[in-house]
């Protein structure tokens, strides 16, 4: 299974590919939105996004992403501090399959991926 994890803090863009490669996954990381449509087309099948990024944040890549027609099933969690309802029934409105909170708890946070992943072979 291929990811992409997207963060802007190079500390959090390490934690969660460590987390990931560990349980055996191959992850591509990007800094931002930017960096991310820029990796796209190497087919990913499960992108984990921070919410709060320069240059585009999370829901602006879920809407990007999900736009296009070859990715309007991939699924997409996202990262973030906040959890504000409205925020979150936005981000489920464009598209965003769940949200993970920080500071990652990585025990829950792999349970979460491979639960999306096994329910998108």
């Amino acid at each position: 299974m291929r990811i992409l994890a997207v963060d802007d803090s190079k500390t959090m863009r390490n934690i969660v590919s460590f987390t990931l490669e560990r349980a055996g996954y191959n992850v591509t990381v990007a800094a931002d939105g930017v960096e991310a449509l820029k990796c796209m087309d190497d087919g990913f099948d499960l992108i984990i996004a921070d919410f709060n990024m320069p240059n585009m944040d999370g829901l602006e890549l879920a809407r990007r992403i999900k736009g296009h027609e070859q990715f309007k099933n991939t699924p997409i969690l996202m990262l973030s501090t906040e959890f504000d309802d409205a925020l979150k029934t936005r981000a489920r409105d464009l598209g965003v399959t769940g949200w993970v909170k920080k500071p990652l708890v990585k025990s829950t946070f792999l349970e979460l991926v491979n639960k999306v992943c096994a329910a998108h072979l």
